[in-house]
């Protein structure tokens, strides 16, 4: 087992078939060792949830919220 912990990050999206059975193609040369991490699909809350910690941090790059905290 190889002792480096570079990681590569893939998200992809699948409809689970009869007997449970899930299939997706991904960018890696076969052969190559992953890890699958199987999340159900959320309620309109945890995806509205999930697309905002997916989005830009842009709205954290604010000078008065900056001065805000400098002086915390």
């Amino acid at each position: 087992m190889s002792s480096h912990s570079c990681q590569s990050t893939v998200k992809c999206e699948a409809e689970v078939q009869l007997g449970g059975r899930v299939e997706i193609t991904v960018p890696f040369a076969t052969g190559s060792r992953v890890v699958l991490f199987v999340v159900g699909e959320q309620d309109a809350l945890g995806q509205d949830l999930l697309t905002a910690s997916e989005s830009t941090l842009g709205f954290w790059d604010n000078p008065l919220d900056d001065e805000d905290w400098n002086r915390a």
